[in-house]
C-alpha cells in the first residue's frame, strides 16, 4: 500500500499550469501520444521545461531533463500525465526520472492507458521519490480530454463544430452560408481541425459546398510542421470533390466511432452539417459542442437551424450543460458546450 500522497505546496499548482502551457505548444502534434508538458525545478527556479515529441521521438519528462542536466539531481519535477513505465516506442520515462536524481514528483492526472494506470507512481514510488498527485487536475483533464476519452472507452472524442448566426441559423433558405463568421473564427476552426486526427461531414454538404477539409487558415506556433486531418464522408463521395482524399463510411455512426478508436484516432471533428449534426446529437455521441456565434441575424424562421431532425418533445426533456469556455474572436463568440453526463 503506498504512502498517503503528500500535501502541495502553494507554488505546486502555478507550476503545473506552466506545464500545461508547454504542453499546449504541441496539441497539435502528438497524436496518438498525449500532448504531455513536464517542468524540472530546482531550488525554486525552473531548470528544465518540455513537451511531447511526434509518434517516436523524447516524451516531455525526458526533454525537460534533457535542459536541466545536472540540475535535475535533487530536484522537482511537474508533469500534466502520470510517467510511462513501459517500452514503446521509446523506454520507459519512469528509469530516466529515477537516474536523474528527481526526489518529488508533481503529476497533474493518472493515464487511464492499460498499460500505464498507476504502474509509472508506483515505480516512482518504489524508487524514492516523493509522489504529489492531482494537482491542478481540472485544467490537465480538460487539456488531455480527448485522449483521456478514447484511452477510457475505446471511442474518439468527438467535436461537433457549428457556425451559426445570433438566431441560431446555419444557412440562409437558399442554403448560402459562406461567411457566416469573420477570419478570426475561421483561423480557429483550423486550429481546431489540425487538433483533430480526423473531421466527418455528410454527403450532401460535399455536393453542395466542396469543402477541402484542409487547415489552410492555421499555421503552428513557431512555424513547426502540421497534417491535414483524416476526411471521412457519410456517403458516397464524388470523384474530383475538393476532399479527396477522403473515406467514405456507411452504417452506423456507432460502428465509425468504434473503428476510429481501434485505429487510434483520440479526436473526431464533426462539421455537418446540420442533419449529421443532428444524427451525432440525438444519438447521443457528441463530447463538446463548439459553436462561432456571429453577431448577425437572419430574421426569419426558414433559415437552416443547427440541427436538422426532431429535439426534445418537452422542457423537461431538454438536454442541458455548461459552457467550458467563451471565448472572443474577432467580432464572433465561440461558445464551448458540455452536456450533462458528458
Amino acid at each position: 500500500m503506498p504512502d498517503p500522497t503528500p500535501t502541495p505546496t502553494p507554488t505546486d499548482v502555478d507550476l503545473m499550469r506552466a506545464a500545461v502551457a508547454a504542453a499546449a505548444s504541441v496539441r497539435h502534434s502528438t497524436s496518438p501520444n498525449p500532448w504531455v508538458g513536464a517542468v524540472v525545478v530546482a531550488d525554486g527556479s525552473v531548470v528544465g521545461t518540455g513537451a511531447t515529441s511526434p509518434p517516436g521521438g523524447p516524451h516531455a519528462e525526458i526533454h525537460a531533463l534533457a535542459e536541466a542536466g545536472d540540475a535535475a539531481r535533487g530536484a522537482t519535477l511537474y508533469v500534466t500525465l502520470e510517467p510511462c513505465d513501459h517500452r514503446g516506442r521509446t523506454g520507459p520515462c519512469t528509469e530516466a526520472i529515477l537516474g536523474a536524481g528527481i526526489v518529488r514528483a508533481v503529476v497533474g492526472v493518472a493515464d487511464p492507458d492499460p498499460e500505464v494506470v498507476g504502474r509509472g507512481l508506483a515505480r516512482l514510488r518504489e524508487g524514492g521519490v516523493e509522489v504529489v498527485e492531482g494537482i491542478a487536475a481540472a485544467d490537465v483533464a480538460e487539456q488531455l480530454a480527448a485522449y483521456l476519452h478514447q484511452r477510457r472507452t475505446g471511442r474518439p472524442y468527438v467535436v461537433l463544430k457549428l457556425a451559426s448566426t445570433l438566431d441560431g441559423r446555419i444557412a440562409a433558405p437558399d442554403g448560402s452560408s459562406t461567411w457566416i463568421t469573420g477570419p478570426e473564427a475561421r483561423a480557429d476552426a483550423h486550429r481546431l481541425r489540425a487538433e483533430s486526427d480526423a473531421v466527418c461531414v455528410g454527403a450532401g454538404t460535399v455536393r453542395s459546398d466542396d469543402p477541402a477539409l484542409t487547415i489552410r487558415d492555421w499555421s503552428p506556433p513557431g512555424g513547426g510542421p502540421a497534417e491535414d486531418p483524416r476526411r471521412i464522408v457519410l456517403g458516397p463521395v464524388p470523384e474530383g470533390a475538393r476532399v479527396q482524399p477522403a473515406e467514405s463510411h456507411e452504417g452506423p455512426l456507432e460502428d465509425l466511432l468504434g473503428r476510429l478508436g481501434g485505429e487510434g484516432v483520440l479526436q473526431l471533428l464533426v462539421e455537418g452539417g446540420a442533419d449529421v449534426a443532428g444524427r451525432f446529437h440525438r444519438a447521443g455521441l457528441v463530447d463538446r459542442y463548439v459553436v462561432y456565434v456571429a453577431p448577425a441575424l437572419l430574421g426569419g424562421d426558414d433559415g437552416r437551424p443547427l440541427l436538422a431532425g426532431p429535439g426534445a418533445p418537452t422542457m423537461v426533456e431538454l438536454r442541458r450543460g455548461r459552457f467550458a469556455s467563451v471565448v472572443a474572436l474577432g467580432d464572433d463568440l465561440r461558445l464551448d458546450l458540455v452536456l450533462e453526463g458528458s
